[in-house]
């Protein structure tokens, strides 16, 4: 654990206020769940509560098989990194930070098909060069909620998504999205 020097007290309602700079930093909004974490030592660990999270394996074998039958790169998120990934980017997208592009994509609910020269093309990863020439990006719904992405990706520019590759993301988001109500 990394101390921050920052000191806080209780108040008379059992509240803590997790500081500014820390929820600016840990990407936490009013309204995120955090989960709460105690050891042997006496310690609270709050961690940022993923529900696309607790599919873990699930969502690994689901884009696992999407990437064997499609050959395409496959990525699932939640709204803060990608919590599953299958096919040759795997290592590069697994547990990387998504970009406020794709952040705002999921809140607003937009599903998208694009190549990398259309206005609407949206870099997933923070901090990557990468070029994907084709993406489809499928919000997950949970009882209402946006909670996170399936994004399919090739790196061919060859390649051109369509209608087959849509119905596959959007599949794969309805899916994973009513597991998460069960």
């Amino acid at each position: 654990m990394k101390a921050t020097g920052i000191v806080r007290r209780i108040d008379d309602l059992g509240r803590v206020v997790v500081p500014k700079e820390i929820r600016r930093t840990l990407r936490i909004r009013e309204g995120d769940p955090l989960e709460i974490f105690t050891d042997r030592e006496g310690e609270i660990i709050l961690k940022k509560y993923s529900p696309i999270g607790e599919l873990g394996l699930f969502a690994k074998q689901y884009a696992d098989s999407l990437a064997q039958t499609t050959g395409h790169i496959i990525a699932i998120s939640d709204k803060d990194q990608f919590v599953a990934a299958s096919g040759s980017m795997k290592r590069e997208l697994l547990s990387k930070s998504i970009t406020p592009e794709l952040e705002q994509a999921i809140n607003e609910r937009e599903n998208i098909i694009a190549s990398k020269e259309d206005k609407n093309f949206v870099r997933i990863v923070a901090d990557d060069d990468t070029e994907y020439s084709y993406q489809v990006i499928w919000p997950i719904i949970s009882e209402g909620d946006a909670i996170g992405s399936v994004v399919l990706l090739s790196k061919d520019p060859k390649v051109k998504f369509g209608e087959v590759e849509n119905k596959l993301a959007s599949t794969a988001a309805y899916f994973l999205g009513r597991q998460m109500e069960q």
